[in-house]
């Protein structure tokens, strides 16, 4: 996908705001039955994948549990989801134990003042951290998540409650983005991965969100 300048993924963001607008009552007509179908493909996938993940679930477990047994294999965090609604996030632990203690002394040795901090080499990413994001693996313990409602299997992947906040105030349009439930994947994530800007992801997710699709739910799933 070609690059496109913040102008141009602005008037795309109040171009999809619109039809989100103009198509509010068809949506919802068919919302019920999408969503019925949605959650059962949900259940369903992730009820299955938990089973025939669940050896590799853990010993992913126990290797992090070795390389840095101060802490759970498991981390949680705040994130928003639906209409803003805050709920907790389940990933494998491939930092450190402190690591959000040492966020603050990493933004100002880097002097980064986004909200989102991003680092190649993070010291605080422990050996099996980097395998397991590297491979995706991290992400896994979401299907939990996925299982008792929080969490769709495709969906805008969510933010944490201050980064959002900044987003909403930065691009107003992020705030349609809450529309719809997180995700573990993605639009944005399937045909945006690379080379593209917090503008072209948050177009991608409204787009998504305008055009809710089964079929599309599945395309982006396989």
């Amino acid at each position: 996908m070609a690059a496109m300048t913040e102008a141009t993924v602005q008037q795309s963001a109040t171009t999809t705001r619109e039809q989100i607008w103009l198509n509010r009552e068809q949506v919802r007509k068919e919302k019920p039955v999408y969503r019925a179908l949605k959650r059962v493909q949900d259940v369903f996938f992730s009820l299955l994948a938990l089973i025939v993940l669940s050896p590799l679930l853990l010993i992913v477990a126990l290797a992090i549990v070795i390389d840095d047994p101060r802490g759970s294999p498991i981390f949680t965090q705040v994130r928003s989801g639906l209409d803003g609604k805050e709920f907790r996030i389940h990933k494998f632990r491939s930092m450190c134990v402190d690591a959000e203690a040492k966020l603050a002394d990493l933004k100002r040795s880097t002097e980064m003042n986004g909200p989102i901090f991003k680092q190649k080499d993070d010291p605080r990413i422990t050996r099996v951290g980097r395998f397991i994001r590297k491979c995706g693996i991290d992400e896994l313990p979401q299907l939990w998540d996925i299982l008792v409602g929080s969490m769709s299997i495709v969906g805008p992947r969510p933010e944490r409650p201050e980064i959002a906040a900044q987003y909403c105030e930065e691009m107003p349009e992020f705030s349609l983005r809450l529309q719809a439930k997180a995700g573990l994947t993605g639009y944005a994530q399937v045909y945006g991965k690379y080379n593209t800007t917090p503008y072209d992801k948050l177009t991608m997710d409204l787009m998504y969100i305008a055009h809710p699709s089964i079929v599309e739910d599945f395309k982006i799933m396989f």
